[in-house]
């Protein structure tokens, strides 16, 4: 059994897909959850060796969930599927948690060019930060897009979202649980193709909107 398995929702990353896997350390397997993609990325992920999971309700927390509920590793981390980062990174998110000393970390974005995160979505990220961090009483400074965590306490959580809102619940859930959560820098990078999220105004906005609602029913 893999060590470790990874959770990269999918919608139309061919580009990127053959770099992103490319880089999966040894003992990590990728389950590539497709999100109705219509360039060929399912194909191609398998064709790289990865696990390909089908999701066809649209939702980053409808895809994520997939991906966790078909995961079967110990440990499940999390991860985009658009190359904006490195997952050698992953073993630095990882490691704490299989030595037992956290329940769950959460890799904080460091930019590496000026085009790397948008300012919308570094603005939206930084007031969402501050939002969870009192809630949860865990002092954050980002939402988290790498992550990891055990995959049956995960599992146990209950994460209803299954839009832009389930990284949020994840921890506020998680906090009230009791999880010791902390972070660790990954390095962030222009991704390849356009967001579905963070790259357009609208979608920061639609993403603030999802987090919002989900603060307001769990916090």
């Amino acid at each position: 059994m893999f060590r470790v398995d990874v959770v990269l929702p999918c919608l139309n990353e061919a580009a990127a897909l053959p770099q992103v896997l490319a880089s999966l350390p040894p003992g990590y397997r990728a389950i590539v959850v497709d999100n109705g993609s219509t360039d060929g990325s399912a194909h191609i992920a398998g064709a790289a060796g990865a696990r390909v999971v089908r999701e066809s309700r649209r939702g980053y927390g409808a895809a994520v969930h997939a991906g966790l509920t078909a995961a079967e590793a110990p440990i499940v981390a999390f991860a985009d599927a658009d190359a904006s980062f490195d997952l050698s990174e992953l073993p630095a998110i990882v490691d704490p948690v299989a030595s037992g000393e956290v329940d769950m970390m959460l890799g904080f974005r460091v930019a590496q060019t000026r085009g790397a995160w948008p300012w919308h979505a570094r603005l939206a990220n930084r007031y969402l930060a501050r939002r969870i961090s009192a809630a949860a009483r865990v002092p954050l400074r980002d939402l988290g897009p790498m992550r990891a965590a055990r995959r049956e306490p995960l599992l146990d959580l209950g994460i209803r979202d299954r839009r832009s809102g389930y990284p949020l619940e994840t921890v506020l859930r998680a906090a009230a649980a009791g999880w010791r959560i902390a972070e660790a820098p990954v390095r962030y990078r222009p991704r390849v193709g356009v967001s579905k999220v963070t790259g357009t105004v609208r979608g920061t906005a639609t993403a603030i909107t999802d987090m919002s609602r989900v603060l307001r029913e769990v916090s």
